[in-house]
């Protein structure tokens, strides 16, 4: 049985923006596979990448408290607390992310943006026809790739282990209030 969403947490910029990074990605990835998008649209999916990424820093300085980065962002010492509670079964259940959760969308930023910038210094004159930096922005690329991964195994397993859907929870952007040992 599903608990009742009733909670925002999520508001529809995070949302906004999360889906909208999730799309460029997805392009500037199937443009270089030549698989039903063409090449020409890399660059271009690469700057809204970027601008998503922009935005999102300031709304997780200015936004709402489930945007925030201080209300998510936890200490190492936290996190790696949680990680082993994840092991255990016994993870406690965080209406915004949780700490493993914080930690991956800064990570998830950072590499987009330096895949973003590694991309954009090859169209400058003294990039142009770099072989290292392109080197260096394919590796950043296949590493994204095992990052989503990872990503998307947090949001099953979490998914699973709390009993409640956090793909429709990013779509919709509602939970289930806390109760019991829940986190705030």
């Amino acid at each position: 049985m599903t608990p009742a969403r009733s909670l925002r947490v999520w508001d529809p910029l995070v949302r906004a923006l999360h889906w909208s990074l999730v799309m460029a990605v997805a392009v500037t990835w199937l443009s270089t596979l030549r698989v039903g998008i063409p090449l020409a649209w890399h660059e271009p999916a690469g700057y809204v990448a970027i601008g998503c990424i922009a935005m999102r820093l300031v709304w997780g300085v200015y936004g709402t408290r489930y945007a925030r980065f201080r209300q998510f962002v936890r200490r190492p010492s936290t996190t790696l607390r949680y990680a082993q509670a994840v092991r255990q079964g016994r993870a406690p259940r965080h209406i915004g992310h949780n700490p493993l959760g914080g930690w991956m969308v800064l990570t998830l930023l950072a590499s987009t943006a330096a895949i973003a910038v590694s991309g954009w210094l090859q169209t400058t004159d003294r990039y142009w026809g770099s072989e290292t930096l392109e080197w260096v922005h394919t590796g950043l690329a296949w590493s994204l790739l095992g990052l989503i991964f990872l990503h998307v195994l947090g949001v099953i397993v979490t998914s699973r282990h709390h009993g409640e859907n956090l793909v429709l929870a990013m779509l919709d952007g509602r939970k289930a209030p806390a109760s019991g040992n829940d986190v705030a």
